[in-house]
């Protein structure tokens, strides 16, 4: 069978994914010093540790290289679709295609791909940092290619 990849809100998996993600992101940034420590640290045998480690990532782990759509529902202001772009370049993104509808009852649907390998914070953080943005109304994650 061959693999075939999903996207699913953490909040449903069960809490040893999250701990195993968590090994990993501590063995990245040094917060640790091997595997050992890692998993003591987060409460978990590090059998389990190697039976899901080379199939549970992180969304920054899966879009390395990749193209990521964003969808937005944004107010109908100047500058609204300027602040995102300018966000999205802040962070090292690469705006690929912008797709925007004309605003109806004072809000308009855009839909951003850029290349987020060059990406300098977690894809989830940017979406974090674009739902600040007053003139957002929703932001979601449509695509990782």
């Amino acid at each position: 069978m061959n693999n075939r990849f999903l996207i699913i809100d953490s909040e449903i998996l069960p809490g040893v994914f999250l701990k195993v993600i968590k090994v990993k992101e501590f063995l990245r940034t040094g917060k640790v010093k091997d595997i050992s420590e890692g998993v003591k640290k987060v409460g978990i045998s590090r059998s389990t540790y190697y039976k899901y480690k080379d199939s549970v990532f992180a969304m920054s782990e899966g879009v390395n290289g990749h193209k990521v759509t964003l969808g937005f529902m944004i107010l109908h202001k100047a500058g609204a679709l300027s602040q995102i772009i300018d966000k999205i370049a802040q962070k090292h993104g690469n705006i690929l295609t912008i797709n925007q509808d004309i605003p109806i009852n004072n809000a308009a649907s855009v839909s951003i791909t850029f290349d987020a390998s060059k990406l300098i914070i977690d894809i989830n953080e940017l979406i974090e940092d674009i739902k600040l943005i007053d003139s957002i109304v929703n932001v979601r994650l449509v695509a990782v290619e």
